[in-house]
């Protein structure tokens, strides 16, 4: 298990190795664009070629891509779920090239749908999504907070959407520890948490983990992102599964803010050290 924390790609992706290193990172996330839109910046054999060299020199062992934020696969808007679906195939293109190991997303809001027609078309999208695609990065889908009628709180949602794509390259999730504990899945009741979570999705299905601790109580609905063992989650519970992970060689990602993300991924080796 490696711990690493999101990573910014200002003045080229070929640049976020060496800043990864400056933090400590062991692994990284990453934009391959913008998250709020715009035409995606080209992905040249140099800007590729530099990127991978880079990283094998600063021993970055692996790269995971978020998708941008306005993916919204259950959108009323023919043009918004269509185009969600296209955005997401071209990064899991440009993940492949850059030899990113996944890639993960947000599915979006039902708005005016039902949740059951909601997620019949998110399973749509995702199936065209997929449709002939060969790449060699994989799909995740990233949990949420459950704020209004955003999808994916419930990890037995997720599980049923996983199994009407039934596809390869979409079999596993990215576990964000804030949003499940937002969405009502109680870390600090550790064991429970992971039997219900077992129960409803299955353990295997976890690829990744977002790292992060919570400002707001067990489900608030609200993605408020802390600092390790300073928010309601806590240490104690953090220590569990920093275990859990390291058992099961799952990688961690903060997306904690950058003036104290370097004292949580050291934070984070240590309970990796201290639990062998």
């Amino acid at each position: 298990m490696k711990v690493g924390c999101h990573i910014s790609i200002a003045g080229g992706i070929d640049q976020a190795p060496e800043r990864a290193e400056n933090l400590g990172c062991e692994v990284m996330q990453i934009f391959t664009r913008s998250p709020q839109g715009g035409k995606a910046p080209e992905l040249t054999e140099n800007i590729i070629q530099s990127f991978k060299i880079e990283n094998l020199k600063l021993k970055i062992s692996a790269t995971y891509v978020h998708a941008p934020y306005y993916i919204n696969f259950a959108s009323a808007n023919n043009r918004i779920r269509y185009g969600s679906a296209s955005v997401v195939r071209d990064e899991l293109e440009r993940a492949s090239l850059l030899g990113a190991k996944y890639v993960m997303t947000h599915l979006g809001s039902a708005g005016e749908f039902s949740e059951q027609e909601a997620t019949k078309k998110v399973s749509e999208m995702l199936i065209k999504t997929l449709n002939e695609y060969s790449g060699s990065t994989e799909l995740l889908i990233e949990n949420s907070a459950g704020s209004g009628k955003i999808i994916g709180a419930s990890f037995t949602q997720i599980a049923e959407i996983i199994k009407n794509v039934n596809h390869p390259k979409l079999n596993g999730i990215c576990l964000d520890t804030q949003h499940s504990f937002a969405s009502g899945y109680d870390w600090t009741d550790f064991e429970n948490t992971l039997k219900k979570i077992d129960q409803e999705i299955g353990l295997e299905k976890i690829k990744l983990i977002h790292a992060n601790d919570s400002l707001t109580d067990c489900n608030s609905k609200k993605d408020r992102h802390a600092h390790i063992g300073q928010g309601k989650i806590g240490l104690e519970a953090f220590k569990k599964i920093v275990k859990f992970a390291e058992k099961n060689n799952i990688d961690m990602i903060l997306e904690t803010e950058h003036e104290k993300v370097k004292e949580d991924i050291t934070l984070l080796k240590s309970l990796r050290i201290n639990n062998k």
